[in-house]
Protein backbone atom coordinates (compact mmCIF):
# COMPACT_ATOMS: atom_id res chain seq x y z
CA UNK A 1 0.00 0.00 0.00
CA UNK A 2 1.47 3.41 -0.85
CA UNK A 3 1.35 7.01 0.36
CA UNK A 4 -2.12 8.98 -0.31
CA UNK A 5 -1.60 11.42 -2.88
CA UNK A 6 -1.19 14.97 -1.14
CA UNK A 7 -4.25 16.98 -2.66
CA UNK A 8 -3.28 19.30 -5.73
CA UNK A 9 -2.22 22.70 -5.66
CA UNK A 10 -1.69 24.95 -8.12
CA UNK A 11 1.76 25.28 -9.67
CA UNK A 12 4.22 28.21 -7.94
CA UNK A 13 2.13 27.75 -4.68
CA UNK A 14 3.90 26.74 -1.65
CA UNK A 15 2.42 23.95 0.57
CA UNK A 16 0.93 24.71 3.81
CA UNK A 17 3.95 24.51 6.55
CA UNK A 18 4.00 20.80 8.73
CA UNK A 19 5.59 22.20 11.77
CA UNK A 20 4.84 25.11 14.04
CA UNK A 21 6.18 28.77 14.79
CA UNK A 22 8.55 27.40 17.71
CA UNK A 23 9.98 24.48 15.70
CA UNK A 24 10.53 26.72 13.07
CA UNK A 25 12.62 28.96 15.06
CA UNK A 26 14.58 26.23 16.81
CA UNK A 27 15.44 25.19 13.39
CA UNK A 28 16.36 28.70 12.51
CA UNK A 29 18.61 29.06 15.67
CA UNK A 30 21.06 26.16 14.00
CA UNK A 31 22.42 28.96 11.22
CA UNK A 32 24.99 30.97 13.03
CA UNK A 33 25.25 34.79 11.98
CA UNK A 34 27.25 37.69 12.52
CA UNK A 35 25.57 40.73 14.68
CA UNK A 36 25.43 43.99 13.11
CA UNK A 37 23.85 47.42 14.61
CA UNK A 38 21.94 49.87 11.73
CA UNK A 39 21.87 53.01 12.22
CA UNK A 40 20.15 56.13 10.74
CA UNK A 41 18.76 59.44 11.43
CA UNK A 42 15.65 59.81 13.65
CA UNK A 43 13.05 61.68 11.55
CA UNK A 44 12.01 65.57 12.13
CA UNK A 45 9.30 64.59 13.94
CA UNK A 46 10.65 62.57 17.07
CA UNK A 47 13.75 64.81 16.94
CA UNK A 48 11.05 67.85 17.45
CA UNK A 49 9.71 66.14 20.26
CA UNK A 50 12.90 66.09 21.97
CA UNK A 51 14.03 62.24 20.95
CA UNK A 52 18.16 61.79 20.20
CA UNK A 53 18.64 62.84 16.64
CA UNK A 54 20.03 59.05 15.16
CA UNK A 55 18.31 55.74 16.05
CA UNK A 56 20.07 51.92 16.15
CA UNK A 57 18.48 48.60 16.16
CA UNK A 58 20.91 45.46 16.54
CA UNK A 59 19.93 42.94 13.47
CA UNK A 60 21.36 39.53 12.92
CA UNK A 61 19.80 39.33 9.54
CA UNK A 62 22.46 41.17 7.12
CA UNK A 63 23.89 39.80 3.94
CA UNK A 64 25.50 40.35 0.41
CA UNK A 65 23.26 40.48 -2.77
CA UNK A 66 25.89 41.56 -5.11
CA UNK A 67 29.72 42.48 -5.60
CA UNK A 68 28.39 44.38 -9.11
CA UNK A 69 26.59 46.58 -8.11
CA UNK A 70 27.53 46.29 -4.66
CA UNK A 71 24.46 45.33 -2.97
CA UNK A 72 23.47 43.76 0.89
CA UNK A 73 20.56 43.07 2.69
CA UNK A 74 19.22 42.94 6.14
CA UNK A 75 15.26 42.88 7.50
CA UNK A 76 13.35 44.33 10.54
CA UNK A 77 9.84 43.23 12.09
CA UNK A 78 6.92 45.54 10.58
CA UNK A 79 6.04 45.82 14.43
CA UNK A 80 9.10 47.83 14.65
CA UNK A 81 8.66 51.29 16.12
CA UNK A 82 11.61 52.45 14.38
CA UNK A 83 10.17 51.03 11.05
CA UNK A 84 9.00 54.49 9.58
CA UNK A 85 12.86 55.81 9.87
CA UNK A 86 14.22 53.08 8.09
CA UNK A 87 11.64 52.91 5.47
CA UNK A 88 11.32 56.32 4.35
CA UNK A 89 15.15 56.80 4.95
CA UNK A 90 17.45 57.25 1.86
CA UNK A 91 20.41 56.36 3.89
CA UNK A 92 21.61 53.81 6.82
CA UNK A 93 24.64 52.44 7.97
CA UNK A 94 25.61 48.53 9.06
CA UNK A 95 28.01 48.45 12.03
CA UNK A 96 29.63 44.83 11.97
CA UNK A 97 30.29 44.11 15.88
CA UNK A 98 33.34 42.63 17.25
CA UNK A 99 33.03 39.79 19.79
CA UNK A 100 34.22 43.13 22.50
CA UNK A 101 31.42 44.75 21.95
CA UNK A 102 28.59 42.29 23.19
CA UNK A 103 27.56 45.18 25.48
CA UNK A 104 26.89 47.89 22.25
CA UNK A 105 25.32 44.70 20.93
CA UNK A 106 22.36 44.17 24.24
CA UNK A 107 22.35 47.99 24.34
CA UNK A 108 20.81 48.60 20.91
CA UNK A 109 17.94 45.91 21.47
CA UNK A 110 16.84 46.53 24.45
CA UNK A 111 17.44 50.39 26.14
CA UNK A 112 14.65 52.16 25.75
CA UNK A 113 15.91 56.32 25.07
CA UNK A 114 18.88 57.48 23.49
CA UNK A 115 20.97 54.55 23.06
CA UNK A 116 23.85 56.55 21.58
CA UNK A 117 24.72 58.46 25.11
CA UNK A 118 28.39 57.69 25.89
CA UNK A 119 28.32 55.73 22.89
CA UNK A 120 31.45 56.80 20.53
CA UNK A 121 30.84 57.31 16.89
CA UNK A 122 32.22 59.60 14.04
CA UNK A 123 29.81 60.83 11.23
CA UNK A 124 29.81 59.59 7.63
CA UNK A 125 29.73 61.56 4.62
CA UNK A 126 25.89 61.77 4.91
CA UNK A 127 25.70 62.71 8.66
CA UNK A 128 24.85 58.91 10.02
CA UNK A 129 26.49 57.54 13.10
CA UNK A 130 29.47 54.91 12.32
CA UNK A 131 30.06 53.22 15.87
CA UNK A 132 33.45 53.01 17.08
CA UNK A 133 35.58 49.69 16.82
CA UNK A 134 32.95 48.18 14.86
CA UNK A 135 34.77 45.25 12.80
CA UNK A 136 33.55 46.58 9.25
CA UNK A 137 30.81 49.37 8.09
CA UNK A 138 28.76 49.98 5.04
CA UNK A 139 27.02 52.98 4.33
CA UNK A 140 23.90 52.51 1.89
CA UNK A 141 21.36 53.97 -0.12
CA UNK A 142 17.93 52.66 0.66
CA UNK A 143 17.76 51.18 -2.85
CA UNK A 144 14.45 48.77 -1.94
CA UNK A 145 12.44 47.53 0.56
CA UNK A 146 10.01 44.23 -0.24
CA UNK A 147 7.21 43.78 2.39
CA UNK A 148 7.33 39.89 3.44
CA UNK A 149 5.53 38.22 5.91
CA UNK A 150 6.28 39.66 9.09
CA UNK A 151 9.27 41.45 7.93
CA UNK A 152 10.70 44.38 5.81
CA UNK A 153 13.72 43.33 3.43
CA UNK A 154 15.29 46.20 2.88
CA UNK A 155 18.20 46.18 0.28
CA UNK A 156 20.86 48.82 0.11
CA UNK A 157 23.37 49.99 -2.31
CA UNK A 158 26.73 50.23 -0.43
CA UNK A 159 28.62 53.73 -1.38
CA UNK A 160 30.90 53.57 0.99
CA UNK A 161 32.74 51.11 3.55
CA UNK A 162 35.15 50.42 5.73
CA UNK A 163 37.10 47.48 7.58
CA UNK A 164 38.87 48.40 11.06
CA UNK A 165 42.50 46.37 10.54
CA UNK A 166 42.15 44.79 14.06
CA UNK A 167 42.37 40.44 15.01
CA UNK A 168 39.30 41.03 16.91
CA UNK A 169 37.17 37.95 16.37
CA UNK A 170 33.42 38.83 14.74
CA UNK A 171 30.48 38.84 17.53
CA UNK A 172 28.33 35.63 16.36
CA UNK A 173 24.88 34.78 17.03
CA UNK A 174 23.44 31.02 17.24
CA UNK A 175 21.51 28.58 19.22
CA UNK A 176 20.16 31.92 21.19
CA UNK A 177 24.03 32.46 22.38
CA UNK A 178 26.33 34.82 21.96
CA UNK A 179 30.04 33.55 21.03
CA UNK A 180 33.22 34.14 18.50
CA UNK A 181 34.40 31.76 16.23
CA UNK A 182 37.65 29.96 16.21
CA UNK A 183 39.70 28.54 13.20
CA UNK A 184 39.27 24.86 12.95
CA UNK A 185 42.43 22.74 12.40
CA UNK A 186 43.11 21.50 8.93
Amino acid sequence: MGMPEAPPREAGQAASPDFDTMHFRRTLSQFATGVTIITTRASGASVAAGAPPFIGITASSFNSVSLDPPLVLWSMATRANSLPMFRDGSHYIVNVLSASQLDLCKRFSTLKGDRFAGVEYRLSENGLPILGNALAWFECHNRSRYDEGDHVIFVGEVERCGVLDSHEPPLVFQNGTFSTTSPLED
